[in-house]
This record gives C-alpha cells, structure tokens and sequence, in this order.
C-alpha cells in the first residue's frame, strides 16, 4: 500500500525513497526531482508543509567521520610491540567519534631520529595524538613525526600514576619509577 503525500510527514525516509510529485509541492532541502517525481537525497524525517507545500527531508544521522589521510587522531595505545603499537582511536580533528578505529604506529614513523624499540616511545594505556599517514589495507597507518605530535599522557608502567616530564625521560611522582616516551610539546594539556 502506497502512502499518501500528508502520511508521510515526521516518517522516516531513505535516499531514492519517493516523497510526492512537482505538481503538488515544491522540493526542499534533502530532496531530488526526477521524471516530475520528489524523492529524498538523505535518510531522514520528511516534512510536508502543506500550508507553502514544499517538502523537504532534515538529516537524521550526521555524516559518519572516519580518519582520512592527513587528520590528526587521538587514541590510546592498545598494545605495544618492539616494533609498532596499536592504537585504539577515539577522536579525529577535535571531533569524538561514535564508533572506534585502529591504528598502527611503526617505529620507523615516530620520530626524526632513529628509535630502537617502541618500548622508548609509549606504552599501553598511554593516549597518543598522530597523524594519519596511510590508509594501506584497511589499516590506518600513523606517525608522530611533528613536534606537536606523540604521547599526550602517560601513566607509570607500575602503579598507574600519570607521569611527570623530566628533561629527557618521564618521573612517575607516586613510586619514583622513570619511564621513557616521545612527548607532544603541550603533554599533560587538555585535549
């Protein structure tokens, strides 16, 4: 059974679905003509307002963001090998994300200079900001070789203590452990 014009508004439409005719009303944002025919460019809710008779479909679900080459990300280091990590990300540009992406951080991506081990540049639990250099098999590749980029915050392989920057290496002020990582300028700032 095919729906009237006036029992569609406040339903829930999908792209190529059919929302009425250009002789009854006008198309609006979210909308499409074709052959005379109005159908919905976006999932939505339809309106039909019929006192200007113009129709038209506002957004339900905001576009759904997904790292691209060139965003800056920020995660948590899953787990870490000697020669790469993995990278639980949870925010793209500033922007939280619904759903969560991993990411792999190899060693010959974190610095300029040569790193030995991964073990010297994060450990698991430790949040992360990178970029994303490589989108190669479905996997996000990262690297943190920028000054404003790497460990944003670490915590004491120990006891779990946030750690305190000390010249080259990271205190922790709880049991006295020193810990090693690459370190965004602004670690330890708000995100």
């Amino acid at each position: 059974m095919v729906k009237s014009s006036e029992e569609k508004t406040g339903q829930l439409v999908s792209p190529g679905e059919r929302l009425g005719v250009i002789e009854e009303f006008i198309p609006d944002a979210g909308t499409y003509v074709k052959d005379g025919v109005i159908y919905s460019t976006i999932v939505g809710r339809a309106l039909l307002d019929l006192s200007t008779r113009r129709v038209s479909v506002f957004r339900l679900v905001h576009e759904i963001k997904v790292p691209k080459v060139g965003n800056t990300v920020v995660g948590q280091v899953a787990s870490v090998q000697s020669d790469n990590a993995m990278v639980r990300i949870f925010k793209i540009d500033k922007k939280e994300l619904s759903g969560v992406f991993s990411g792999v951080l190899h060693v010959s991506d974190v610095a300029m200079r040569y790193v030995d081990s991964m073990f010297d540049v994060c450990k698991a639990g430790d949040v992360v900001r990178a970029s994303v250099i490589s989108e190669k098999n479905q996997t996000y590749h990262l690297s943190t070789k920028d000054r404003n980029l790497g460990v944003v915050y670490a915590f004491c392989s120990n006891c779990g203590a946030m750690l305190v920057p000390r010249r080259q290496d990271m205190n922790c002020p709880r049991c006295g452990n020193i810990e090693r990582r690459k370190t965004a300028f602004d670690y330890g700032k708000e995100l």
